[in-house]
């Protein structure tokens, strides 16, 4: 850590000393319970520290990544170079207007459901059982049962690449299936604003209710994962085509096509990113010798390669 010395220090003028940890591994920071270690993690309170966190690595020239509770990442065995600055925990404030909720891009998209139904608003049904925060699932348009974020976004306060505070409304977030604009730049997502419509509770919940006892059901909720690790090609599903091929159940090292649904990898307990890499490999090459169908990862794998 000397090449980090002077960094470090004066990170410690920005964040508690406690939110500062160092050669961390991401094993601890990811819903695979995958990866190496990071040189060094950052967990800020505000998105003041944010901004400032952000300027203070363009001017040391240090490399930064961004992430909100690593439902969605593969970290590679060799780690991360550079900082992370995880905002999962810090950036968690909720604000409710009217139809209208305000939320900090670290909440997880859970906790805002759930808050949709505390207030009888409805439009927030299907995210309900994704393990994403709203940053995450704002950058990735995340989508289920027939919902996406792009149906009920309406605004986005972000930090450019010169830890300025910038808004954008509407059209602007350039949504696409599991895309924004988000995804093309550096751009970091302080908070979202959220439009819905009033509802009935009892209604809300029972659909909340019914969503998640089929993802139960059907997805391997009770085993490390990214949850799908592909997109959904047009014309077909994922998960059909790579059970079709009978690679249900397929192992490499500790990674494993889940028996429960296919369009899930999971972690056996000692699986690495390599074992992942490599079936996610396998599985592509498979489908497209089969069916023809090129199949898009849906992860995305940070780290030093």
């Amino acid at each position: 850590m000397t090449q980090y010395k002077e960094f470090i220090d004066l990170l410690k003028t920005i964040v508690d000393e406690a939110g500062i940890l160092l050669d961390e591994p991401m094993k601890n920071h990811t819903s695979f319970k995958i990866g190496g270690c990071a040189d060094i993690v950052v967990l800020p309170e505000n998105s003041e520290q944010l901004a400032k966190l952000i300027k203070l690595s363009n001017q040391q020239k240090v490399k930064y990544l961004i992430m909100g509770n690593g439902s969605n990442l593969l970290v590679t065995d060799k780690g991360i170079r550079g900082m992370v600055i995880k905002t999962y925990n810090c950036l968690n404030k909720i604000k409710v207007d009217g139809n209208y909720i305000e939320s900090e891009s670290g909440v997880l998209l859970s906790k805002l459901a759930n808050m949709a139904l505390q207030n009888g608003l409805t439009g927030l049904e299907f995210a309900s059982g994704i393990p994403g925060t709203v940053g995450g699932a704002v950058v990735m348009n995340a989508g289920a049962y027939g919902g996406e974020m792009k149906d009920v976004v309406i605004e986005t306060k972000y930090i450019d690449e010169k830890g300025n505070i910038n808004i954008i409304t509407g059209e602007q977030h350039g949504f696409g299936y599991r895309t924004s604009i988000f995804q093309r730049t550096n751009k970091i997502i302080v908070n979202s604003k959220f439009k819905l419509k009033y509802g009935d509770k009892n209604k809300i919940k029972e659909e909340m209710d019914d969503l998640n006892k089929r993802r139960r059901d059907k997805q391997p909720l009770e085993m490390p994962s990214a949850g799908s690790i592909f997109r959904r090609p047009e014309g077909y599903y994922a998960g059909k085509l790579i059970q079709d091929s009978g690679l249900a159940g397929y192992s490499i090292g500790g990674a494993q096509v889940s028996p429960k649904h296919c369009g899930f990898i999971v972690n056996t307990g000692n699986a690495t990113a390599q074992d992942v890499l490599q079936l996610i490999k396998h599985i592509q090459e498979t489908v497209k010798s089969k069916f023809g169908v090129e199949l898009q990862t849906e992860v995305k794998v940070v780290g030093e390669k």
